[in-house]
């Protein structure tokens, strides 16, 4: 796997090393590499179980010369809000609600959402011509792989009922085909620091139980769910093009 991220990360720098035009004046071929970030809302299935969450992504992208857009994306799921607790651990649980770890005490428990989305997406941005031709309105869409689970921190890590294979019946890990689509601004400027995008998401996942077993459902969960995520995104990208010479020279 790192042999492949090295060699396609090698073939983008080769490619956009022919691009020494100028991004003021014309439309340039270059690779993109971005950092990403997305706040979203969950929709659909995903609201019975989860709150808002964030992602964060990193991706590898080409921009042709006829302004086409190609990018693949490895983006992690993460946030704080899990519903539903006292359901999910009745099983474990006191009459009090409480969780009693292996020392015979009371620990402390923390509920966050994980997951990962994985996808290549291709789009089309539409130049304003202002404040340049590589600058403008974009739409793309994406088809990939997203993943989401329930992950569960005790105190110190000493309740046993909630370690190892034991946490897997609790996680509620889902998976499967997910398509998204996206639209908002491109800039790009002059200079290589000043590049970056900003647009709506919405991602829609057909998800699978991929746990042989829940302890909350006392069997296993056979449902097919639809899970939306809904956000704004915003991408910081560096290109990977040279510089053009300049055009006055003084002696």
């Amino acid at each position: 796997m790192n042999r492949l991220i090295l060699v396609l990360v090698s073939l983008l720098s080769v490619l956009s090393s022919y691009a020494q035009q100028s991004v003021r004046d014309s439309v340039v071929s270059t690779a993109l590499f971005q950092a990403s970030y997305a706040f979203q809302l969950p929709g659909g299935d995903l609201r019975e179980r989860y709150g808002p969450n964030s992602q964060i992504a990193a991706v590898i992208g080409y921009k042709t010369n006829k302004n086409w857009l190609w990018n693949a994306h490895l983006g992690f799921i993460f946030g704080n809000q899990v519903k539903g607790r006292e359901e999910l651990l009745r099983m474990i649980s006191t009459s009090t609600g409480d969780v009693i770890d292996g020392d015979g005490t009371y620990t402390s428990l923390a509920l966050f959402e994980r997951g990962f989305h994985l996808q290549a997406k291709a789009g089309k941005l539409f130049s304003t011509g202002k404040p340049n031709p590589n600058s403008g309105i974009y739409v793309q869409g994406g088809l990939g792989y997203l993943a989401h689970r329930i992950h569960i921190e005790t105190q110190f890590g000493t309740a046993p009922q909630l370690a190892g294979d034991y946490a897997k019946g609790y996680d509620h890990l889902r998976g499967g085909f997910a398509h998204s689509f996206e639209a908002g601004y491109l800039f790009m400027g002059s200079k290589r620091t000043l590049n970056f995008s900003a647009g709506l998401e919405l991602i829609s996942a057909y998800t699978s139980p991929l746990r042989e077993y829940s302890f909350e459902l006392m069997g296993r969960d056979t449902r097919k769910y639809t899970d939306h995520y809904i956000g704004l995104r915003v991408n910081w990208m560096i290109p990977g093009y040279r510089r053009a010479p300049l055009k006055y020279y003084y002696f």
